[in-house]
């Protein structure tokens, strides 16, 4: 009997497979792998010794493509259908609160990690000593939200949602990235 192929996560280094949209909570957890190693590129700039031009590109796309869109899916999709399946006990509202904090933080800091990025880009300058810790707490913050929502958010998600849940996730998702519906979503969760 061969034994099955263990299913290899992704690197982070490329934008989520949209195939995985079938499967949102896996693609979710794609996006925060992504998120984290986001966090190391964020975290390089702001302590090299030169500014990366590439590297700040690479974040300026990722920020401006990507993370609002992640986010979205997580406000106004996973969190409420989190809050309508849970019971008391999971205490879901209470740890939404605490990530919304922290994605709150993060989303406040972004038009200063876009503007600082941009303007060493326009100008061929370095970060200054503000701008490297504005990119410390910006990664930071994050983070934080990450560690919360992989730990509590996500395995709660796993047990709580219905197929119809993920179907309207994975729906939703995808009308977001401006993709067609499936027909069908044979491959939930």
């Amino acid at each position: 009997m061969k034994q099955s192929e263990p299913t290899l996560r992704g690197s982070g280094r490329f934008p989520t497979d949209p195939n995985l949209l079938g499967r949102p909570l896996d693609f979710i957890s794609e996006d925060h792998l992504r998120e984290r190693q986001f966090c190391v590129v964020i975290d390089d700039l702001a302590v090299a010794e030169s500014f990366d031009r590439q590297a700040a590109l690479t974040v300026l796309r990722f920020l401006n493509e990507e993370l609002n869109v992640h986010l979205r899916d997580e406000a106004e999709d996973l969190f409420p259908i989190l809050a309508q399946r849970c019971t008391a006990e999971d205490a879901i509202e209470s740890a939404i609160a605490r990530i919304r904090v922290d994605q709150e933080e993060a989303m406040n800091l972004i038009a200063e990690v876009r503007a600082s990025l941009a303007g060493c880009i326009d100008t061929g300058s370095d970060l200054s000593a503000e701008n490297r810790a504005l990119l410390v707490r910006f990664a930071g913050h994050v983070r934080r939200h990450l560690v919360a929502e992989n730990a509590i958010l996500m395995p709660i998600a796993r047990a709580r949602l219905t197929p119809a849940d993920l179907r309207l996730l994975s729906e939703h998702m995808r009308s977001r990235r401006g993709l067609a519906p499936l027909s069908e979503v044979t491959n939930v969760e």
